[in-house]
């Protein structure tokens, strides 16, 4: 029977990212993590910025995926800036890391209106570790042999910036690329499309120690619904945050942040899903760690 549950489980997770086309990963602390998705980010606000986020999805499934994120940004001289960014992503079987070197580059609009245009270059390392399979089989099924690849990319993204407001559009990755290699003919082979990132957001002070911070995040690609995520965080005494989210893709999350101190700050959100499917697959947890120095 536990075998059988396993089975049915890893089916369903499968089966979900198939008709969702859920390539990419979603994270409730978007705003907090751009550096992911856009390389105009890096050295915002002449900024240097560590962060890292650990995201453990659908807890009630075993070997549900499990995301850990590190990014880096650095103001170079007056207009530049670089980074680096760090994901890895690990699925049962199946584990993905990609690392991007970033750069941008910021053009004055106007005193209080900064433009940053961007480029992510790097690429993704692929490998399937078949020997965690079972198979009712006594010799070993050629079929089942692992894989590992790694696909070069690059990447463009762009941001309107203001002190209370931003726009952000990015495609983290332009070229198709294949998850997995036919190799003689015992694997198959599954294309990764380009994601495009439509983000905006605004701040709104309230009074002196309240500022409401509404934003979005609209993900779409080619062959599946658009995604879009609805996030609210009300700051307190610029130490505190609490807000939620909303994912069109029928999932929700209550979230907060603390300011430990001037340059450490730390967030968790808790996320659930309304979908009937996932009903087992219980809660997702996400926890941000952000440095500046």
């Amino acid at each position: 029977m536990k075998k059988l549950q396993y089975i049915v489980l890893t089916t369903l997770l499968l089966a979900s990212s198939v008709v969702l086309a859920q390539q990419e990963n979603s994270f409730a602390f978007y705003r907090s993590n751009m550096n992911i998705i856009n390389p105009a980010y890096v050295g915002v606000d002449n900024q240097t910025l560590v962060t890292s986020a650990l995201r453990k999805q659908w807890t009630g499934v075993p070997e549900a995926p499990d995301t850990q994120t590190v990014s880096f940004g650095t103001p170079l001289g007056k207009n530049m800036g670089m980074g680096l960014a760090v994901v890895t992503d690990r699925t049962f079987i199946e584990l993905q890391t990609y690392l991007g070197v970033d750069f941008s580059y910021k053009l004055k609009m106007d005193e209080s209106t900064d433009l940053y245009l961007g480029i992510k270059a790097g690429g993704e390392f692929y490998n399937i570790n078949t020997s965690g399979l079972q198979t009712y089989n006594i010799n070993s099924d050629p079929a089942l042999g692992s894989i590992s690849t790694f696909n070069p990319n690059i990447g463009i993204g762009a941001l309107l910036k203001r002190e209370n407001w931003y726009v952000s559009l990015s495609i983290p990755k332009l070229l198709n690329s294949t998850q997995a290699k036919n190799v003689d003919g015992f694997a198959t082979t599954d294309l990764d499309r380009p994601h495009v990132y439509l983000s905006g957001g605004h701040d709104f002070i309230l009074n002196g120690s309240l500022v409401l911070k509404p934003s979005l995040m609209v993900k779409y690609v080619s062959g599946a619904p658009i995604s879009v995520d609805l996030n609210s965080m009300l700051q307190i005494e610029k130490n505190f945050e609490i807000g939620a989210m909303y994912r069109t893709d029928k999932a929700y999350a209550a979230m907060s942040t603390i300011k430990v101190n001037k340059r450490f700050i730390i967030g968790y959100a808790y996320e659930m899903s309304t979908r009937s499917t996932l009903a087992s697959a219980r809660n997702t947890n996400e926890i941000l760690f952000q440095f500046k120095f």
